[in-house]
């Protein structure tokens, strides 16, 4: 979990901003993993936060510890903590038309998205604790999703093993092996 100790103070910010932002953009390149062409899964962990989090304070101009605070609370139940991932989930369509048709086609798609270490069974996500997403009509674009491991999965991951990663919707079925620069990210995750 961040705290205030772990922040930047906006004047700090400032000054390191740019040099910060690059080694995050650099450490988020082996946090992605694409489904296909219009899907990913964007893992977070305490650095990807911390930008949200600063980046939210620059914006904002927040400086008040009540208002750090509160975002703080926002955003680090998105770190994971040890037993789990957790992603944001994005459907990445750059036409409008297209991703309205599209959402509008893939209802449900959330819950079908998983994730496999080596043998075990596939972990279907805990998806938008925070709040529901979707609609009767179409699914969002963003969801967030949480991947719960039980302890021999873990060992198995920290281990090397494989990581997989797919969807089971009918109208968008696929599976794809984690790169090992992003199964490695990953497993740094994992207590």
């Amino acid at each position: 979990m961040l705290t205030h100790a772990d922040l930047y103070s906006l004047e700090q910010y400032a000054r390191v901003r740019s040099d910060f932002r690059t080694s995050v953009i650099a450490h988020k390149k082996n946090r992605r993993v694409a489904l296909g062409e219009n899907a990913a899964l964007y893992f977070e962990d305490a650095l990807t936060m911390q930008y949200q989090v600063q980046e939210m304070l620059r914006l904002e101009r927040m400086f008040e510890p009540e208002a750090i605070q509160e975002e703080l609370d926002v955003y680090n139940p998105l770190i994971p903590d040890g037993s789990n991932w957790k992603a944001t989930f994005m459907l990445e369509y750059s036409d409008a038309e297209e991703r309205r048709l599209a959402l509008a086609r893939l209802i449900g798609i959330e819950k079908t998205v998983w994730l496999q270490v080596g043998e075990f069974p596939r972990v279907r996500p805990f998806v938008n604790e925070d709040l529901d997403r979707a609609t009767d009509d179409k699914t969002s674009a963003v969801h967030f999703m949480r991947f719960e491991l039980k302890p021999e999965m873990v060992a198995a991951a920290k281990a090397g093993t494989a990581i997989y990663a797919g969807i089971d919707h009918p109208a968008y079925p696929v599976t794809t092996r984690v790169p090992e620069a992003v199964r490695a990210s990953l497993s740094a995750d994992l207590a």
